[in-house]
């Protein structure tokens, strides 16, 4: 038990006591699944969480995504394979604010164009 908490949202956070020994520990924030769970009832910092993880996934795949002699089609897939569901991983679930839904926008619609950018230019 000494590793077991509980996440308390829209109440006082205390320990709960099981018996006279036992009691659970209340906790700000704790990540299941992969997912940022906290007390804020906002999902702004998972969903910086996601942009933050993309991003990297972007970084580490940057030689294939800039090679010339890859197809566009393949970087797509490899774009929605890995990168967008990194992206959007559990976003069926998400509580949006204008500010995130503005976040998610401009990094849905920025980054594949700036990704295929030398794409469009080698076509020309």
């Amino acid at each position: 038990m000494n590793e077991t908490k509980y996440l308390c949202i829209g109440e006082t956070h205390s320990s709960l006591k099981l018996d006279k020994n036992s009691e659970i520990e209340s906790c700000e924030e704790y990540k299941y699944l992969g997912v940022i769970f906290d007390t804020s009832r906002t999902d702004d910092k998972e969903i910086r969480s996601r942009v933050i993880q993309a991003r990297k996934c972007i970084a580490c795949l940057n030689g294939i995504l800039w090679n010339k002699d890859i197809r566009k089609e393949r970087k797509l897939n490899i774009y929605n394979a890995l990168i967008k569901s990194s992206l959007l991983y559990g976003s069926e679930t998400w509580r949006l604010t204008e500010n995130n839904k503005e976040t998610g926008r401009s990094y849905r619609d920025g980054c594949p164009e700036e990704i295929f950018k030398n794409i469009k230019k080698r076509k020309n």
